[in-house]
C-alpha cells in the first residue's frame, strides 16, 4: 500500500512539473496602434526577450485597442485571460491610486524634474505595484499633456467659460478642473472626436502625438503654450505570471524592460515635440499664456487639486515628500546654474 502511495505521489509531481513546462506567454494589451513608435520599441523588446530566455518567455501583443478600454484590459488581466498591459495613469491609478500623483497639474516645470522623480521614487512606487499584484517592467511616459481649444483664452478666468471634455471616471481630471472652476463634460475617448464635430466640446487636453493619431488636431485651433501635466505610463505584468518565469530572466524582463522604455520615453518627447510643430504647420495657434501672473495662479490650480486628493487616491506625506524632493532638485540645479555663470 505504501509503494502505491508512492507511486502515486511521484506520478502527480511528474504531472505538476509536465504543466509548468514550456514557455511562459504573456498575452500584452495596448492602446497603441501598430505603426507606432510606441508599438515598435515593444516589438523590438518582446523579440529580444525571446531570443535571450531561448523562447521560454514571450509576449503575444495586441495593439490599438483591440482589448478594450484600461479597464476592460485590466479585468481581463485579472481573469488571466490577459497577463500584461501598457496603461498610462487612468489604468495605472486603477490598480494603485497614488501613482496618480505624478500626474497631477502643474507639477513639474520640466522633464529633468520628471526623470529625477522618476528615478528616485523608482522603487516606491514599484513595492507598492507588487502588493497590489503587478510588477512594474519599465516607465513609459505619454509626455507633456496641453490644452487644445477652439476659443481663445488669455487666463484662468477664461477656462470658465469653455466647453471641456474630461476622460470619464478621471478622478485626476475631475479634480483639476474643479480648481480650474469648470464644469468639464464626461466623455470615453472613442466619443471625444464626435462631439468635437458636433459642438457638444471645444476644449480637450492630450499629448501633441495623440492629438494627431486620434486625429482631435483636424477639429481644433488653439493649443496652450503652458502644459497642463506631464502624462506617466508604465508597462506592467501580473505577477501571477511573472513568478513563473525562471529567477534569472525575470532579472532579464526588468533589466530589458527599463533600458527598452527608458528609450520610448526619449522618442516619445521627441514624437511630441514633432507633433506640435506639425500641428502649427497645419495652422492651429500658440495661445502665450506663459506670463508671471498666469503662472502663479496655475501652479495655485495645482496645489488646490493635490489637495483635493489628498486622502482619496494619496497621501499628504507622499505629496510633501515629492515637493521636497522638487526643492531640493531645483536648489541643486540653481546652485550648478550659479557657479557656471561665475565661471
Amino acid at each position: 500500500m505504501k509503494i502505491v502511495k508512492w507511486l502515486m505521489v511521484l506520478l502527480l509531481s511528474t504531472l505538476v512539473m509536465q504543466g509548468t513546462a514550456g514557455p511562459v506567454v504573456i498575452k500584452f494589451a495596448t492602446l497603441a496602434p501598430d505603426g507606432s513608435t510606441w508599438m515598435k520599441l515593444m516589438r523590438e523588446f518582446a523579440q529580444t526577450i525571446k531570443q535571450e530566455t531561448n523562447g521560454e518567455v514571450r509576449f503575444k501583443i495586441y495593439a490599438g485597442g483591440t482589448q478594450g478600454d484600461e479597464k476592460d484590459v485590466l479585468r481581463k488581466i485579472r481573469i488571466n485571460q490577459l497577463q500584461g498591459a501598457g496603461f498610462t495613469g487612468v489604468g495605472m491609478g486603477a490598480i494603485l491610486p497614488e501613482v496618480r500623483i505624478l500626474d497631477t497639474p502643474y507639477l513639474f516645470r520640466n522633464k529633468q524634474e520628471v526623470d529625477y522623480i522618476i528615478n528616485k521614487f523608482n522603487d516606491y512606487f514599484a513595492d507598492h505595484f507588487e502588493k497590489k499584484g503587478f510588477v512594474l517592467i519599465g516607465w513609459a511616459e505619454v509626455g507633456y499633456v496641453y490644452i487644445f481649444t477652439n476659443e481663445v483664452v488669455k487666463n484662468l478666468d477664461d477656462f470658465k467659460h469653455l466647453k471641456v471634455w474630461m476622460w470619464e471616471g478621471d478622478p485626476v481630471a475631475e479634480a483639476t478642473f474643479k480648481a480650474f472652476g469648470v464644469t468639464p463634460i464626461p466623455l470615453s475617448i472613442t466619443d471625444v472626436l464626435t462631439s468635437l464635430q458636433t459642438g457638444l466640446i471645444n476644449t480637450v487636453y492630450t499629448s501633441p502625438l495623440a492629438c494627431i493619431v486620434l486625429q482631435w488636431f483636424t477639429k481644433i485651433k488653439y493649443v496652450s503654450d503652458l502644459p497642463l501635466t506631464n502624462s506617466m505610463g508604465a508597462v506592467l505584468i501580473s505577477r501571477r505570471t511573472f513568478n513563473k518565469i525562471k529567477p534569472e530572466y525575470q532579472a532579464l524582463v526588468k533589466q530589458k524592460g527599463y533600458e527598452y522604455f527608458r528609450k520610448l520615453t526619449e522618442l516619445s518627447r521627441k514624437d511630441n515635440a514633432a507633433s506640435l510643430q506639425k500641428m502649427e504647420e497645419s495652422g492651429i495657434q500658440t495661445l502665450h499664456l506663459k506670463t508671471p501672473e498666469n503662472l502663479e495662479k496655475f501652479q495655485q490650480v495645482g496645489d488646490k487639486a493635490r489637495e483635493a486628493l489628498v486622502g482619496k487616491l494619496f497621501s499628504q506625506e507622499l505629496v510633501e515628500q515629492i515637493q521636497n524632493a522638487l526643492k531640493e532638485f531645483r536648489a541643486q540645479k540653481a546652485q550648478t546654474n550659479n557657479k557656471g555663470k561665475q565661471q
